[in-house]
């Protein structure tokens, strides 16, 4: 029998971490009607962006899907739309792309309301009954093949690649071992290791989608250095990453895939979307932390697990954040941020396999109830939609 956690059994079979109700704008110019809902009503977050509106073509397709899958990850027992009235993406259609779940679902629209004071108490009532009713849910036993993390990572240094990473890819082994799924992201960071990437692929097609994802994010790449005139932001790795002692991408990517493990790639699929495998995924996406963050949690992934060895404090809204360093000083200086230290191995306190059952087991603990240090400061920042060129 495999390992279990605590989590919420949703209406379409869907398991959710955490029981929250979520208020999304479809359009930018509710965002803050969202926000006031939210801070009226507590067990509520709001995801508050700047689009919506004047986009075409991919660019407002990638928006609309991230936010319909937004709305459908079930850690969100509930979810109100906030609409303008008059937006491309109109608030009906992120209503009715959340609907098939099955959970709360409601919508109040500024235009129909009157003006955004009576759209705010409209909206507030709407989630203060559906909190009402999410309050009385418990958690259940559930095996772990219910639960898909994503691996993102930043803030990079040595010891990331050395010690985080490679942690983390045990545990995700463990996990993707027992029927549950991880999702690796941030194309970018993985320049230069796509050979390797595609020989772990379960098949063909898999491997030939590793290869294309991959290649056309380097030719994106390539593109936008082409085009800069400062010659300072043709760098592909941050300043920060210089000074941890990493001395290029592809170095920084030889790291980066490690927080895969050695599973198989079962899947790839576009930002935006959710997978229509369990195991070990590929998301196609860039490599900027909330962009990523943002289409993990769009994908359904109920927690995110975050090395970082310079350290940063960042979260996401209703998606907890596990925070892990390689860097027993970033440790020390943040613990009030860094949820795991890695860097006990690189001491001699602990082996690289003690250290990824750790993780492990901190993944069980917060799908459980526990609160990540994120989520315990208010740290919500990472809620970011990508833009397509």
């Amino acid at each position: 029998m495999g390992d279990t956690f605590l989590g919420f059994r949703r209406e379409n079979g869907a398991v959710g971490v955490r029981n929250l109700i979520a208020i999304i704008p479809s359009v930018f110019c509710a965002a803050k009607v969202a926000q006031r809902i939210s801070q009226n009503v507590p067990g509520t977050v709001h995801f508050s962006h700047p689009v919506g509106c004047s986009q075409v073509g991919d660019d407002l397709d990638v928006t609309a899907r991230t936010l319909i899958g937004i709305g459908r990850n079930p850690n969100f027992a509930g979810v109100v739309v906030a609409g303008l009235g008059c937006e491309r993406f109109t608030p009906k259609e992120l209503f009715d792309g959340i609907a098939p779940t099955g959970k709360m679902l409601e919508m109040v629209v500024i235009q129909d309301a009157g003006d955004s004071i009576k759209a705010i108490e409209i909206g507030t009532r709407m989630a203060r009954q559906m909190q009402q009713k999410a309050s009385m849910e418990r958690r259940e036993e559930i095996p772990v093949s219910e639960l898909m993390i994503g691996l993102n990572c930043g803030g990079s240094d040595t010891t990331s690649g050395l010690v985080a990473n490679p942690a983390l890819g045990l545990a995700s082994d463990k996990l993707v071992g027992q029927g549950g799924s991880s999702v690796l992201s941030e194309l970018t960071e993985l320049l230069g290791t796509e050979h390797i990437l595609a020989r772990r692929a379960v098949d063909e097609k898999v491997a030939a989608d590793i290869l294309r994802v991959i290649g056309a994010m380097e030719e994106r790449l390539k593109r936008q250095i082409q085009t800069s005139h400062n010659s300072r932001r043709k760098n592909l790795i941050s300043t920060g990453n210089y000074d941890g002692g990493l001395s290029s991408v592809v170095e920084k990517s030889l790291g980066s895939m490690k927080k895969s493990g050695n599973a198989k790639f079962v899947e790839v699929f576009a930002y935006g979307d959710a997978p229509t495998k369990k195991g070990l995924l590929l998301l196609d996406g860039p490599g900027h932390d909330g962009e990523v963050t943002t289409g993990l949690a769009a994908a359904g992934a109920q927690i995110v697990c975050f090395p970082t060895g310079r350290g940063t404090p960042s979260g996401f809204p209703g998606v907890p954040v596990i925070k892990i360093t390689g860097n027993p000083r970033t440790f020390e200086r943040m613990k009030e941020n860094i949820d795991i230290n890695a860097g006990t191995v690189i001491l001699g306190k602990n082996t690289l396999q003690e250290v990824g059952e750790e993780i492990y087991r901190e993944i069980l603990a917060v799908a459980s109830g526990k609160m990540s240090k994120a989520e315990v400061l208010g740290h919500d920042e990472q809620f970011c939609i990508t833009r397509m060129p």
